[in-house]
């Protein structure tokens, strides 16, 4: 999936989205590069799912840029942004009762009628293993679980086999097993050379598996970095208004963004330890 284009694969450049007076993204910036996992974290209302429709050119601002390979990414064609970018987002709910085969299959719709349409049998197989949904298939999706929806429209995400994938809260409705299929699934993605962006509530979620992790808060960026960088106790104190503890995985080094509970966490700091 490596793309030869040097630019970053998406560009947010100044963006704002306002709805009547209510302000939902100020003065947002924001690169999306190739061979990256980045992941979007803040409060529930922070405008992360916005963002994230800016990127998948659903959401055009009321300000600023959003750019696709250098070019306004309402510019593209709708069948060929399909091309470029699959998204998954975070309702997925169907009016009729295909069955979880019938909405894997959909992932290739953006790619009839094209050469890459002869890979549509593997590109299919590929991502029902991926997402253990092989099980699933024959059901009608809106008598699934929720986590069982989940895995079925990632299925179809990755069958789609774009170079950008867009994930909004892809691990809500999972259990530990598959939020942790579901990470290391968009990280093998950015390692095979896609950009990959996904939105996160778990910080220590987002810490072990993202290379950049951008915090957002109140429709601004509050910063973008390195998780090492980004989560400091202070800076999660001040954004959710919990004090926290950063330990550290003893087999990865990464961040682990523990609350503190009780009376200890009342008015404490961060500190630093270690888990196993």
């Amino acid at each position: 999936m490596t793309d030869p284009v040097a630019q970053p694969a998406l560009r947010v450049a100044g963006a704002s989205y306002r709805v009547g007076d209510a302000r939902i993204l100020t003065d947002v910036s924001i690169d999306v590069r190739y061979g990256r996992l980045l992941a979007l974290v803040g409060p529930n209302g922070a405008g992360k799912s916005t963002l994230l429709g800016m990127l998948a050119g659903d959401v055009e601002p009321t300000a600023g840029d959003v750019l696709l390979h250098g070019r306004p990414i309402g510019a593209w064609p709708p069948k060929q942004r399909a091309r470029r970018r699959a998204v998954l987002l975070q309702s997925n709910q169907l009016v009729f009762p295909f069955t979880a085969q019938q909405v894997v299959e959909m992932g290739r719709a953006p790619w009839i009628g094209t050469e890459e349409a002869s890979g549509d049998e593997d590109a299919i197989a590929h991502a029902i293993e991926a997402t253990d949904s092989g099980h699933l298939l024959p059901r009608a999706f809106p008598t699934l679980s929720g986590g069982e929806k989940a895995r079925v429209s990632l299925a179809r995400v990755l069958a789609q086999r774009t170079p950008i994938v867009l994930l909004d809260e892809p691990t809500a409705a999972l259990d530990l097993r598959h939020q942790e299929d579901v990470l290391r699934i968009a990280r093998d993605l950015a390692r095979s050379g896609a950009a990959v962006v996904v939105v996160l509530h778990d910080l220590s979620l987002a810490a072990a598996y993202a290379d950049e992790v951008t915090i957002l808060d109140d429709g601004c960026v509050v910063a973008g970095g390195i998780p090492d960088d980004v989560f400091t106790a202070e800076r999660v104190e001040a954004v959710y208004g919990v004090a926290v503890r950063i330990l550290r995985d003893d087999d990865t080094g990464r961040p682990i963004i523990v609350p503190r509970r009780g009376r200890e966490g009342s008015a404490a700091h961060g500190g630093r330890g270690t888990v196993a």
